[in-house]
């Protein structure tokens, strides 16, 4: 402000020593003037934006964005703050686990200008408070958990340097969103180990899942045979059943044949002349019996009276007597 003032007053001083511009020297000087009053009264703050104006070295008010009016010489715009979310990285720093394994840890900050007066005047340096207290809360969180437990725990870390920065950011005007870990780097020698322990277990799980697929193959194998023998089991009594059905429909046909021949039998003695044919082929089959019984055995049966036939065929003649009997009477 001033610079612009001197410069205004020397530029006029020079048109008044001027000949031929000292009738203009005065009305040049005052436009000046109100032109330099004009661009230090008018101040225009962005969108998402907080100027904060301090007015004989004390905070007077916050701009807003839009259009604004200040006084010249006694009002000045002493901070500026972007109301914005702001994403900030948290330099690599080595953190020491709970089994003394060292861990190097980096990650990223995004907070937000909530209050500009006390981002003004709460902290020198709210952004240099902030980091400094995200990696002392980082160490102290890495520095409750053993390797295993931090490597798996980036969330709880993450929650817990929220809170104590939000806690902290209250005094600042400043609040903290979110903290996210980047990076968890173990010693080179660490990384070997879970390399090898990695290996292993791979190695561990494909035998597991080799014995299963040969286990569940046996399996398969033998419920496949059990299933062929049930079957076959099944076929071999459907066949038994079916020949014994046969043999039974052949003995019931066998049988009814037998009656039918039995009783056309005895209606062909009953009738004229039938008992005297029947007399006549049981003598034929008897000595067509004997007959065959010479042929086909050394030992030979005789009955005790071989000339009496007439006896054979009256002893034959009353079973067919009976049998014929029973007929009628059924």
């Amino acid at each position: 402000m001033f610079v612009k003032l001197a410069v205004v007053a020397v530029a006029t001083f020079i048109l008044i020593a001027t000949p031929q511009f000292h009738s203009f020297a005065l009305p040049i000087g005052l436009t000046l003037l109100a032109a330099v009053f004009a661009y230090e009264s008018i101040w225009v703050v962005p969108q998402q934006s907080a100027w904060v104006v301090e007015r004989w070295g004390r905070f007077h008010v916050v701009l807003e964005p839009g259009l604004n009016w200040i006084w010249p010489f006694i009002d000045r715009v002493a901070y500026r703050h972007s109301l914005k979310e702001v994403p900030m990285d948290v330099p690599e720093q080595v953190c020491i686990t709970k089994d003394n394994t060292q861990l190097a840890v980096d990650g990223l900050i995004y907070y937000q200008v909530t209050d500009p007066r006390l981002a003004s005047y709460g902290t020198s340096n709210y952004v240099t408070a902030i980091v400094q207290l995200a990696q002392t809360t980082l160490r102290s969180e890495v520095g409750k958990m053993e390797l295993d437990q931090s490597l798996q725990s980036r969330d709880v870390i993450n929650r817990q340097i929220v809170n104590v920065l939000d806690e902290a950011g209250r005094s600042w005007g400043v609040k903290v969103l979110r903290y996210e870990v980047k990076n968890l780097t173990p010693p080179e020698t660490i990384l070997r180990a879970m390399q090898a322990q990695i290996t292993a277990e791979r190695e561990k799980r494909a035998l597991i899942a080799k014995s299963e697929g040969e286990k569940q193959q046996e399996i398969n194998l033998a419920e496949g045979e059990k299933q062929a023998a049930i079957l076959t089991s099944e076929g071999q009594k459907q066949s038994a059943i079916n020949k014994a059905q046969g043999e039974a429909t052949a003995l019931r046909v066998v049988a009814d044949a037998t009656a039918a021949a039995v009783n056309v039998v005895a209606e062909a003695i009953g009738k004229e002349g039938g008992l005297q044919a029947a007399n006549l082929k049981v003598a034929e089959l008897y000595i067509g019996a004997l007959g065959n019984l010479a042929k086909t055995n050394n030992t030979m049966i005789v009955p005790t009276n071989l000339s009496d036939v007439a006896s054979v065929v009256a002893s034959a003649m009353t079973v067919l007597d009976r049998t014929r009997a029973g007929a009628k009477a059924a």
